[in-house]
């Protein structure tokens, strides 16, 4: 299937590693322009120099925490500027605190939620003149069911599907989808299950056991989905919640 993507101006936060890494370089591969953001300036540049090496895309690396609502848009605007617009956006990064203390809260709202909602405003004069519109966040199946990561977590990500739903509503008289993409437990080096496999092996094989595919997702297989849905050949796809889970939750989402 030919996704329609070449020639596209995409923006992916927190894409240095993980599942923001294979979205990237899925999206490149499929002939999108690419610029990527990580708080850490170095990894944020060997990566966009690897998309472009990897293929005849354009690609910009930027050294931006998304908690920092001023600098990403400002960064946000500035890719923009510089390919003359942008066609799709992916809010990606999240600051994984589970905690149920009020600095984890903090965290969860200022990188998830706010990281999100200051992308799609900064985005948005672009987005409005685009005929390929789409806006895609990482949510997680822990924002549609309890499990051990309820709380601060849980919650953003659940506020996350609401907002973006709700942006699809509001969107859908302009053009512009909206819809998110929930990912079960994913498993990559460097990742949190790899710390948790060898830092809580109890809990990581209580986590495996859940999964009757014996088994966590790798970042490919949500990357695949990301780019699917971001993509013009779902045309008629928003407001939706894309579970990618191997059958780990049992809630039947209507």
């Amino acid at each position: 299937m030919d996704l329609q993507l070449k020639g596209l101006k995409a923006i992916v936060t927190g894409a240095t590693k993980g599942i923001g890494l294979a979205i990237a370089r899925t999206l490149a591969a499929e002939g999108a322009d690419v610029a990527i953001c990580a708080r850490d300036a170095d990894a944020a540049a060997t990566t966009s120099a690897a998309l472009i090496e990897a293929g005849s895309v354009r690609a910009i690396g930027g050294s931006i925490d998304v908690a920092d609502g001023p600098a990403l848009q400002a960064w946000v605007r500035d890719v923009a500027a510089q390919w003359g617009g942008l066609d799709i956006v992916v809010a990606n990064v999240s600051a994984l605190a589970i905690g149920n203390d009020i600095e984890s809260w903090r965290k969860e709202f200022e990188t998830d939620l706010l990281g999100t909602v200051n992308l799609v405003d900064a985005a948005m004069p672009f987005l409005e003149k685009s005929k390929a519109a789409s806006i895609v966040a990482i949510s997680s199946v822990s924002g549609r069911e309890i499990d051990f990561a309820a709380g601060p977590y849980g919650t953003i990500k659940a506020a996350l599907i609401h907002y973006v739903q709700g942006l699809a509503y509001q969107l859908a008289p302009k053009g512009i989808r909206a819809n998110t993409v929930s990912p079960g437990n994913v498993y990559f080096a460097g990742g949190v299950w790899d710390w948790i496999e060898h830092n809580n092996p109890t809990l990581y094989a209580e986590a495996l056991a859940l999964n009757p595919t014996g088994r966590m997702a790798q970042p490919q297989e949500i990357a695949n989905a990301v780019a699917f849905v971001a993509s013009p050949a779902a045309s008629f796809m928003s407001g939706s919640n894309v579970v990618v889970d191997g059958a780990l939750t049992r809630g039947v989402q209507f």
